[in-house]
């Protein structure tokens, strides 16, 4: 399998009045073509903004460090389509080539489509917007056409009409319809989707996630799906990751790790997760400590009910897990 996105090491740094804390701390992961990797935890585990790192929207003051290599795809020597590939370093590239990729290569589906789209332009003019930034030589026809064509794509009912309308004017699961033909419209091989499925009703979500599965399949998107919930990893995802107070805690192919987690804070997830069979759920006691006040060793261990003494001496490395496939790491002492 190519690989289109590769992540090693990246770390976010945010300014505060207590001094530096790391919302993303370390992340190491990898998304090959065609692939889909769920990116699960609680709020405030530093999921939106690892997205937001990855694409060059971190907030004003923040400091990146890592690498994340994009493949990239590049004109042949007469400028038509795609001759050949080249790899590219997102972290240290400026802001004009961030400009030049962003949409391009890697695009974002935002969780709020509310606030995500201008709520003065009409739907067809926001996505025409994203198809003329990358390819400013199109007439306006064929920019129509296009956008259109995006619309339809993204199972954008009576596509003409809606493009007239104001975001306003749509249901919530439209709204994301149009978010999803606008990240695509340039063409991305890398589709980052944070939470599309959030305060939707259950009939939407599944229509949402059946469209995203169907794009992936069709133009072969590589997918980072950002979620909280398992059984909408269990839908969608090849792989998950699970994080926790900025660090990748387990990865793994998304079947074994919802089989059988190597991790108490995977565990405990799964465990919080309504079922079928009628039973009382098991909440986490405790909360995600503040990124400025971590415990020494596994930022896990006060919460954990397998804490030993060993989980307090160093933040645990990312192992393989013993008795689980190569792929499945976790990062707990007690998984050697």
């Amino acid at each position: 399998m190519a690989m289109r996105l590769e992540v090693r090491g990246l770390t976010v740094e945010l300014p505060t009045r207590s001094g530096w804390i790391r919302p993303v701390n370390d992340v190491s992961l990898t998304l090959g073509e065609g692939e889909t990797l769920g990116i699960v935890g609680e709020s405030g585990s530093g999921k939106t903004m690892l997205a937001l790192a990855l694409m060059g929207l971190e907030p004003p003051g923040a400091r990146r460090k890592g690498e994340a290599w994009l493949q990239r795809a590049t004109a042949n020597g007469n400028g038509a389509g795609a001759g050949s590939s080249k790899r590219e370093d997102m972290l240290a590239a400026g802001p004009s080539e961030m400009r030049a990729v962003r949409g391009r290569e890697i695009a974002m589906v935002f969780q709020e489509p509310m606030t995500a789209l201008n709520p003065v332009l009409r739907v067809g003019a926001q996505v025409e917007e994203a198809i003329r930034v990358h390819e400013p030589s199109l007439n306006v026809s064929e920019i129509h056409r296009r956008t259109l064509d995006a619309l339809t794509r993204a199972a954008v009912p009576e596509p003409e009409r809606r493009a007239r309308q104001y975001p306003h004017q749509l249901s919530g699961g439209l709204r994301q319809r149009a978010m999803i033909a606008m990240a695509l419209a340039a063409g991305p091989g890398v589709l980052i989707a944070d939470e599309p499925t959030t305060a939707l009703d259950v009939t939407v979500q599944k229509q949402i996630l059946e469209l995203l599965a169907a794009l992936r399949r069709e133009l072969r998107l590589s997918l980072l799906f950002i979620t909280h919930d398992f059984g909408v990893v269990s839908q969608i995802a090849d792989r998950v990751a699970v994080m926790y107070a900025g660090r990748v805690v387990e990865e793994g192919p998304a079947a074994e790790v919802l089989r059988h987690p190597r991790h108490p804070y995977t565990e405990g997830l799964l465990r919080a997760a309504p079922r079928l069979v009628r039973e009382r759920l098991a909440s986490i006691p405790g909360a995600v400590p503040a990124l400025d006040a971590l415990p020494t060793g596994c930022a896990f261990a006060p919460r954990c009910s397998r804490h030993v003494a060993e989980c307090d001496v160093a933040v645990p490395e990312l192992i393989h897990a013993s008795g689980a496939s190569e792929n499945h790491r976790t990062r707990c002492i007690l998984a050697r």
